[in-house]
């Protein structure tokens, strides 16, 4: 099912899979059903409200299957002035969810990539990263996907990512330790064959530059 997932919205992907998709009324009562299974009481005042506002809530954590790579980076700048040095967006914060628990994953992404020609507006990198994060992901998948998209679509000289998260699969529960980051990365091109652009964005990045 993840294969379907992770490429268009949702609604398209459970109809390749031939499963009808779930209303709202549906996930409303999946979520009352998981009250009782913890021990609640759906039916007290103070969680009347809940199914909806969690089905509510859950639109917007996993809002990144309704989104398509391929129009967030479809229109680019060719007219660059001849630049062709490294942009680098750095610090971009997000919140994602793991894909075994679905509890928070939290963190930051840095971006990097060497135009060939071709630039994209700056917020669109931002919106790539959140298309991704808000899906069930792996953090691992996740890096790797934010890599290969802007590879893809943009068609850089090279593209570098990096990302430092939190897991909360790993401090709310399992062996329960707090403020331990995970960090993954991914590169292409002319950031995979040369250490020294390589070694320049992860300084960058740092803010070592």
């Amino acid at each position: 099912m993840k294969a379907f997932l992770t490429n268009r919205d949702d609604k398209e992907s459970f109809r390749m899979l031939g499963a009808k998709h779930p209303t709202k009324e549906e996930a409303e009562e999946a979520i009352r059903i998981l009250l009782l299974w913890a021990g609640e009481n759906p039916a007290r005042e103070g969680l009347l409200n809940t199914p909806a506002r969690v089905a509510k809530a859950y639109g917007e954590f996993f809002s990144g299957y309704n989104q398509s790579v391929e129009e967030i980076l479809g229109i680019v700048f060719e007219d660059v002035a001849g630049y062709s040095e490294p942009v680098i967006i750095r610090d971009m914060p997000f919140f994602s969810h793991c894909e075994h628990h679905m509890v928070p994953i939290v963190g930051k992404a840095h971006v990097g990539y060497l135009p060939d020609g071709k630039l994209i507006g700056l917020s669109k990198i931002f919106r790539v990263v959140e298309v991704f994060a808000r899906r069930l992901q792996t953090q691992e998948a996740m890096t790797a996907q934010i890599a290969d998209a802007l590879n893809t679509h943009l068609k850089p000289r090279g593209v570098a990512v990096f990302i430092e998260a939190e897991h909360l699969c790993m401090s709310m529960r399992g062996v329960g330790k707090q403020g331990a980051t995970t960090i993954t990365s991914a590169f292409h091109g002319t950031y995979k064959k040369d250490e020294k652009a390589q070694i320049h964005f992860i300084m960058e990045m740092q803010g070592r530059c």
